[in-house]
């Protein structure tokens, strides 16, 4: 039997254990993990040191190897993450709806878990914690299947998560990780119809797509970010400097930075050539249309294939507009309906571009960075959905929920 067959067996089994377990039952081994990784982050630092010189032996470039990255502050914060979901009301058995019918019958509709969840991802160490977090809160068990680039970190992880687990009423079995790194063994999990109830991919749009694509288990769709940030003419400078900035250079490796900033011309002729100064000093490389380059000289061209492309990088595609008409449309072009944003003054623009943009996340005066589980409460964050369907944006605890309908009646038959 292969391992991620097995592997999905034992977290199976484990569902059924996870079912009756109270919240303070759950709470307390979230509790317990966190204490453990932090206690033991001298060697989950050690671990992640590996991947790392691995992969700048391998020619990995810096902003993908500050994603796989941690130190004790990350660490820390990845614990906190666990607590703060501790601290969130446990959606399971919630009560959504209860009626009564006109033959008698009582119908009430409460939450349940998902069941056995997989999770793949890319070299992202902390998603791993994270994803376990939500699961074990939401009575779900978690098969995770990384990337490579992260296997010692990702190790040395569930590891020491297991062995806290140990003390507490979750068996260990509930979490589970993929080791073998062959791309069979993701093939092999998008058709564990039967063992895997979800699978929820989280990484770049090959990823993503293979996931969509190949999958016979139903998917929860996360998308990749080709975020932008509109200046409208009316936009404060000092504002949007702080908001692109951050926006761009805070931490350009993740799927919620941004990729194209959109400028109106009258914005531009007036502050453009400041504002380019600015990420210049924060070495960005400038891509942008003809107007563009008419005011920074030093921009390179941007291209369709430019403006569809998540960099994830210190890379920046700039497009100068007429109006609010012509900034939709290019976002309405070029989204991945991840995270957008207006900065203006004009509220009835400001509402324009709330309502008529498509996308999970949608912003008036505040980055794009935003949009996470953290920032959004949610303690952290399965991945930040781009569907329609089930979930949409950062995804925390009910996301990994569904529905079961419970009837009771005395005797009721249907004629």
């Amino acid at each position: 039997m292969s391992e991620v067959r097995q592997k999905a067996q034992l977290a199976g089994k484990a569902c059924s254990d996870l079912s009756g377990l109270t919240t303070a039952q759950k709470n307390e081994a979230l509790l317990a993990a966190a204490k453990a990784l932090v206690e033991n982050n001298e060697a989950i630092i050690a671990a992640n040191q590996e991947d790392l010189d691995r992969g700048r032996s391998n020619g990995t470039n810096e902003s993908l190897l500050d994603r796989l990255a941690l130190n004790e502050q990350r660490i820390h914060g990845i614990a906190e993450g666990l607590r703060q979901i501790v601290s969130l009301p446990d959606p399971i058995g919630e009560l959504l709806e209860t009626f009564e019918r006109p033959n008698g019958l009582h119908i009430v509709k409460r939450r349940v878990p998902l069941g056995v969840i997989g999770m793949i991802y890319e070299a992202r160490p902390n998603v791993t914690v994270d994803a376990i977090g939500l699961c074990l809160k939401t009575g779900n068990a978690v098969v995770l299947r990384g990337g490579s680039a992260a296997i010692a970190s990702n190790r040395k992880i569930v590891e020491i998560i297991h062995e806290a687990l140990d003390s507490t009423s979750i068996p260990r079995d509930a979490v589970q990780l993929i080791e073998d790194s062959n791309r069979s063994s993701v093939d092999e999990m998008l058709k564990l119809n039967g063992l895997l109830d979800v699978v929820i991919p989280r990484g770049g749009s090959s990823l993503i797509q293979n996931v969509v694509n190949n999958a016979t288990v139903p998917v929860i769709e996360t998308g990749a970010g080709i975020c932008h940030t509109y200046l409208d003419a009316t936009a404060d400078a000092a504002m949007a400097t702080d908001i692109t900035l951050n926006a761009k250079v805070q931490r350009p490796s993740v799927c919620n930075s941004m990729e194209t900033m959109i400028v109106h011309q009258d914005f531009a002729a007036a502050h453009l050539s400041a504002l380019a100064q600015r990420f210049s000093e924060a070495n960005v490389e400038f891509r942008g249309c003809e107007q563009t380059r008419a005011l920074i000289d030093w921009a390179k061209p941007a291209t369709d294939e430019d403006y569809a492309t998540e960099y994830n990088d210190y890379i920046l595609n700039v497009k100068v507009v007429k109006d609010l008409d012509e900034a939709l449309a290019h976002i309405a072009r070029f989204s991945t309906k991840h995270s957008e944003c207006i900065v203006t003054e004009d509220l009835y623009h400001a509402e324009r571009f709330l309502q008529e943009v498509d996308a999970a996340a949608v912003y008036h005066n505040a980055s794009t960075r935003f949009t996470d589980g953290f920032e959004f409460g949610f303690g952290a964050e399965i991945g930040i959905s781009t569907q329609k369907l089930h979930a949409r944006g950062p995804m925390g605890l009910p996301a990994l929920t569904s529905t079961k309908y419970i009837i009771h009646g005395n005797g009721q038959i249907r004629g």
